[in-house]
């Protein structure tokens, strides 16, 4: 696979800032309910724990 040419490039370009534009929206809403939510540290410290815990068992 080559290289993009001028016009791939554009509307690639193009084709990004359109995505961006349409997924702003949710973005922001996603954001500002990130900011109230509680933390949950337990949920998150756990799986990656036994993740880590079972990765040295294998070893």
């Amino acid at each position: 696979m080559g290289t993009l040419s001028t016009w791939e490039s554009l509307l690639l370009g193009v084709m990004v800032l359109l995505v961006l534009f349409w997924f702003r929206p949710g973005i922001k809403a996603t954001l500002e309910r990130s900011r109230h939510a509680e933390k949950d540290w337990p949920g998150l410290l756990l799986p990656l724990a036994a993740v880590v815990l079972f990765v040295i068992m294998l070893t």
